[in-house]
C-alpha cells in the first residue's frame, strides 16, 4: 500500500470490485503478523464500502472537503464568492496596499515559516519542522508555490500550495493576527485563483476540514459552496482507537499551551514524526 505522506485522500486503484476485496482481505490477514495498529483507506468519494457491510472496515473519521471549479470566467468566479467575507476583504486588501510575492526562494520560505510558527502557537501545537518544507521545495520544485502577503514589507499572511496536472491543492495557511483586518488571507486566496486559472488549472482544492471545526468550514464555504464528505475507513473497528487519539490530542494541546513560542519550533523538530 503506497500513498504520499499526509495525503488528505488517496483513492484505491483496482480493476474490479473482486480485486479490491481480495487486496483488503489479504491486508486484514497480514495485519495479524505485522506490527501494525490498523489499516486505513482514504477514498475520495466516501464509498469504499457500504456502512454495515461485513468487510471489517468501519468509518473512523469524517471531514468536509471543499473544491472550487476554475473553469468559469474569472469575473464569474469572483461573483460567486461571498460578498462580505471574500469579495470585500479582497478589495480591502487592495485598498490597503497589500502586495504579494510567489515563488520558492529561501527568503519566502523563511517568511512563510515564521508566520506558521505564530499560527501553530495560537492553536497550542508545535509547527512542522522547517526541514519538512525545505524538502518539499527541493523534491517537488515547481509543483510547490509559496505566496506571501506583505504590508510595507512586513509579512502578514502566507499560504503553500501544490500543483498536479490540472489541480492546485491548498495545503498550509498562516497569518499574523495583528493584521487580520487587512484581509491578507482572502487576498492570497484570490491571487492563487487568478494565477492558477491563468496557468491552465481547472480546480482549486481547498482540502479537508474536521467536521467539528465549524469556523474553518464556514471560511471555506465563502469560497466553494457545497462541500462533499471524506470518510476514512479503518480495520479493526476504530471506536476505542478514535477515542484514544482524541484524548492524546487534547493532552498534547494542553501541554503545548504552556510552552514558550521560542521553544515550539525546536519541539516540533523532535516530536512531529510521532504526533503528525
Amino acid at each position: 500500500m503506497v500513498s504520499l505522506p499526509f495525503s488528505d485522500y488517496c483513492e484505491p486503484l483496482f480493476d474490479s470490485e473482486p480485486d479490491l476485496h481480495f487486496i483488503m482481505e489479504y491486508l486484514q490477514a497480514d495485519l495479524q503478523h505485522r506490527d501494525w495498529r490498523y489499516i486505513e483507506v482514504r477514498p475520495v468519494i466516501g464509498s469504499f464500502c457500504r456502512e454495515g457491510e461485513d468487510v471489517g472496515f468501519q468509518p473512523a473519521k469524517r471531514y468536509s472537503h471543499h473544491r472550487l471549479d476554475l473553469r468559469p470566467e474569472l469575473d464569474q468566479i469572483f461573483r460567486s464568492l461571498h460578498k462580505d467575507s471574500a469579495q470585500r476583504r479582497i478589495q480591502r486588501a487592495e485598498r490597503a496596499g497589500i502586495v504579494h510575492e510567489s515563488g520558492r526562494s529561501p527568503k519566502m520560505l523563511k517568511d512563510f515559516y515564521d508566520l506558521l510558527v505564530l499560527t501553530r502557537s495560537r492553536h497550542h501545537l508545535p509547527p512542522q519542522p522547517y526541514l519538512w518544507f525545505r524538502n518539499l521545495v527541493d523534491c517537488l520544485n515547481e509543483a510547490v508555490e509559496i505566496r506571501v502577503a506583505y504590508k510595507e514589507r512586513v509579512p502578514i499572511a502566507a499560504i503553500l500550495t501544490l500543483r498536479f496536472r490540472g489541480k492546485v491543492y491548498y495545503k498550509y495557511g498562516c497569518s499574523d493576527l495583528r493584521f487580520k483586518n487587512l484581509g491578507g488571507m482572502p487576498f492570497l486566496f484570490w491571487k492563487t485563483i487568478e494565477e492558477s486559472k491563468k496557468n491552465g488549472a481547472e480546480e482549486f482544492d481547498l482540502g479537508r476540514s474536521d467536521i467539528e471545526n465549524e469556523k474553518l468550514i464556514s471560511f471555506k464555504n465563502h469560497w466553494a459552496q457545497g462541500p462533499t464528505q471524506l470518510v476514512y475507513w479503518r480495520f479493526p473497528a476504530p471506536d476505542k482507537l478514535a477515542l484514544k487519539e482524541t484524548w492524546k490530542l487534547n493532552l498534547v494541546k494542553g501541554v503545548f499551551a504552556c510552552v514558550p513560542d521560542r521553544l515550539l519550533a525546536a519541539t516540533g523538530r523532535l516530536i512531529y514524526r510521532h504526533i503528525g
